[in-house]
């Protein structure tokens, strides 16, 4: 753990901590330190604070995804019988413009928290010089170098390119220029499986694109519940979405009528390419070989349980460090990493029941272990499962696609994983982590008494579910036992 004395407020470039990047782990890097009464300052390239996530990756595709569920009356059509029709290029016209309303707000928000934690915001591009300062590059040319106590590198990642493919070409995108589209395309080739890739996917295809989903896997989000995965694969192809898993994209290239993309010897003809596989961290203007920072080919920079990287009073957190590229993530690592580094005796280390959410149509949530891994771990393993098809509030939305899965110990019945499939998933999702915190048991859904009616609920039917008959009826007669007990008293 660094001690670091506070820097002198006469010096204007001496900092106790600089941060290199305003995404998700550098501002709550900045203000976990800055509460704390710490000098501060971020270094940011790019002309508002919040990062990619805010400019272009996590925040954007989120905006997109529920202003296309607006407009489209995505899963509420069958129950209302209406929906919006908007032309190809009124509806690329609106989903920019409620993104771009989002983004402004959010950066807006980011700039404002690090105002009123008294950080010093610092434009230009950044790299590590010798003794532990920041040399930073201005717009004009000029540089300015700054003096830390400690370094944050928080440079995030973006879209990996590999070389086979021609993003020069206008209508070959990654998951960032995705964004810049300026009409609905009729036709899209998605190429990975993955959490950004089955997002933009099912975004696609809810707006009426024809959407080619490709990957080399035998399953989307193989990260996911096995059953669970099946069953967003399954609601994917029903919104018209084509599935080509164990396919290799062969080769994107262009003819005189367009795209020609080839996977497993079959000739697609997209309107548009997605590449959305794998990604690289933002390292390459840090010099970290001169700094002597060690990272790997794809720009993952090497740090151990405290967020330190091989370089005394350097640390790193976020998606620089590679997966698992969760915002949520990135801003519990820069925390842990600051707590450490000037021995605030706040959070002590990161949280080991991470939620996971993937913002695809109908959204997925899991946190805890899958069927499968426990079933690995042990025999004495059970599930309980509900369909929101039967829940209430789900029917009254409209919204009644997905399933509320739990996975339990058969022996105490505690809790090992939970995994949702549907609207809200990543909202409902922390009920199961609250319990999985304490080593709770199902029960305890069984004992709650949820508002009615909620989606919130599905929780005790599965856990009803989960139950076998010969435990329900134990159960049912020690509640009466126990009734007439307080009765008698």
């Amino acid at each position: 753990m660094t001690q670091v004395p506070p820097a002198s407020t006469h010096d204007a470039d001496s900092f106790d901590l600089v941060v290199i990047g305003s995404g998700p782990a550098g501002e709550k890097g900045a203000t976990q330190a800055a509460y704390y009464g710490h000098r501060v300052a971020v270094v940011e390239r790019r002309s508002d604070p919040g990062g990619s996530a805010i400019a272009v990756s996590g925040v954007p595709v989120k905006a997109l995804r529920d202003t296309a569920v607006y407009l489209t009356g995505w899963s509420r059509r069958d129950v209302f019988g209406i929906g919006i029709s908007l032309s190809p290029d009124l509806v690329m016209n609106r989903l920019r413009a409620h993104v771009t309303d989002v983004v402004t707000t959010m950066a807006s928000a980011v700039g404002e928290n690090l105002e009123r934690h008294h950080v010093e915001l610092v434009h230009g591009e950044a790299r590590l010089g010798p003794d532990r300062t920041v040399v930073v590059r201005r717009e004009d040319g000029t540089e300015r170098v700054l003096r830390a106590g400690v370094i944050l590198l928080a440079t995030g990642s973006r879209p990996h390119h590999p070389p086979e493919l021609p993003f020069d070409d206008p209508d070959v995108h990654d998951s960032e220029t995705i964004l810049s589209l300026e009409s609905l395309p009729r036709r899209m080739v998605v190429v990975g499986g993955g959490p950004v890739g089955t997002e933009y996917a099912s975004i696609f295809s809810a707006l009426g694109v024809d959407v080619t989903l490709v990957d080399r896997g035998p399953r989307l989000l193989p990260m996911l519940d096995g059953e669970i995965s099946a069953t967003l694969a399954a609601s994917l192809t029903r919104t018209g979405a084509r599935i080509m898993l164990e396919s290799q994209v062969e080769s994107v290239d262009r003819d005189g009528d367009g795209l020609v993309v080839r996977v497993n010897g079959e000739v697609l003809r997209p309107d548009v390419v997605l590449h959305a596989l794998g990604r690289t961290g933002n390292v390459e203007s840090l010099d970290l070989a001169g700094a002597g920072v060690e990272a790997n080919a794809r720009g993952c920079i090497t740090v151990d349980a405290d967020f330190r990287t091989t370089v005394p009073g350097v640390y790193a957190a976020g998606d620089v460090t590679g997966p698992p590229g969760l915002a949520s993530v990135a801003m519990e690592q820069a925390r842990v990493g600051m707590c450490r580094a000037f021995g605030i005796p706040y959070k002590e280390a990161l949280d080991d029941t991470l939620p996971t959410g993937i913002y695809t149509l109908p959204e997925v949530s899991m946190v805890g272990l899958t069927e499968e891994a426990a079933r690995a771990a042990s025999d004495d393993v059970g599930t309980g499962r509900t369909l929101f098809a039967a829940n209430a509030r789900a029917r009254i939305s409209g919204s009644t696609e997905g399933v509320l899965k739990l996975v339990f110990r058969t022996s105490d019945r505690r809790l090992l994983g939970a995994h949702i499939l549907g609207e809200e998933a990543t909202e409902l999702i922390h009920i199961a982590q609250a319990v999985l915190h304490r080593g709770g048991a199902i029960d305890e859904f069984i004992d709650t008494t949820f508002n009615f009616p909620t989606r919130a609920d599905a929780y005790k039917y599965a856990a009803y579910d989960g139950l076998p008959p010969r435990a329900a009826s134990l159960r049912t007669q020690h509640r009466a036992a126990t009734e007439t007990a307080r009765e008698g008293e």
